[in-house]
């Protein structure tokens, strides 16, 4: 179990900057996850993800900023605590899985006699068990994703890092990868979870940062995010037809939507003044929410407005490379 700070927070990340060439590719980007959170960590690409990822891991240094990983900087026993699966995938084809298993688990400290009890027991989570026997090369791209994951968990972490963690999965594995993310979470385990889907992130996390061109743009708890984004645009449900309230003040259209309506305002409507104004004709309401954005809708306005893109074309990351 992850040893907490003397504020609750096992991974803190404070002040981070990086430069590469001219570009300062992350800027004064301060992140913190809680023992038992899942945060997603979403941008666009160039925006600094990976770049700051690293900095948090120690596989880069920043040029400013401190990361403490269970009270202190990352020593080699805290990275004995840290799983991490990068969008890169590398395990050796030629090799059977029980032997490359041991020597992911022996990197990470655990006894070599005890090693091939928690891989064993990783590959039952996951449905590996029939394919113990098999040479890496010989699984299809789904369970190698699927192993790679195994490998990050067996020496049961406490910090938990996943990037792009279910590219390649069919539906069925992507549920119980993301099951068995849920159930870390429930050990009490810090998740950071970078990735571009957004419906993954409104499932799984619990807070989500997103980062673009360096900077943190947005952070915070998922259903406050989409409150705080929340529409001019109202969903109502009821037995009667609704083209009149056209005729409302402060009602710019009215459209159907899935069993019922959706009612756009006008820069002088109000929900309350529709909800008053309906209930007032003796319309029985049996749905009446305002409509709230998707986090993609949110990641979408948020990027354009702080003048990047959804396509990839931001800040450089790395020099040469491309942050993801």
């Amino acid at each position: 179990m992850a040893t907490l700070t003397s504020s609750g927070v096992p991974v803190r990340a404070s002040g981070l900057w990086k430069r590469f060439g001219a570009l300062d590719v992350v800027r004064d980007v301060s992140l913190e996850i809680a023992q038992g959170e899942v945060v997603g960590f979403v941008g666009p690409n160039g925006a600094g993800k990976s770049t700051t990822i690293r900095m948090m891991l120690d596989i880069f240094a920043p040029d400013q900023g401190t990361v403490e990983v269970f009270g202190a900087p990352i020593d080699d026993a805290a990275r004995r605590r840290i799983g991490y699966l990068p969008e890169e995938r590398g395990l050796y084809p030629g090799l059977r899985i029980p032997p490359i298993l041991k020597y992911m688990a022996e990197l990470k400290g655990v006894p070599s006699q005890e090693a091939p009890g928690l891989a064993d027991a990783a590959l039952e989570r996951l449905g590996l068990t029939e394919h113990r026997a098999k040479k890496v090369g010989e699984l299809s791209r789904g369970l190698r994703q699927l192993l790679q994951f195994a490998a990050t968990i067996q020496h049961k972490p406490d910090f938990l890092v996943l990037d792009e963690p279910f590219s390649g999965l069919d539906p069925v594995n992507v549920r119980l990868m993301k099951n068995t993310v849920a159930e870390l979470r429930n050990d009490g385990v810090a998740v950071l979870f970078s990735t571009h889907q957004m419906t993954d992130v409104e499932e799984l996390c619990d807070r989500v940062v997103m980062i673009n061109h360096g900077e943190i743009v947005l952070n915070g708890g998922v259903r406050e995010i989409r409150r705080q984004h929340a529409s001019d645009r109202l969903l109502v449900e009821c037995a009667s037809d609704l083209p009149y309230a056209l005729s409302l003040p402060g009602v710019a259209k009215v459209e159907s939507h899935g069993d019922g309506w959706r009612i756009s305002l006008d820069d002088d409507g109000s929900a309350e003044g529709v909800l008053r104004a309906l209930l007032d004709a003796g319309v029985e309401l049996e749905r009446f929410e305002r409509e709230a954005p998707t986090l993609e809708e949110i990641f979408l306005r948020i990027v354009r407005s702080t003048g990047g893109n959804a396509s990839g074309n931001g800040t450089p990351d790395e020099g040469t490379r491309t942050d993801g």
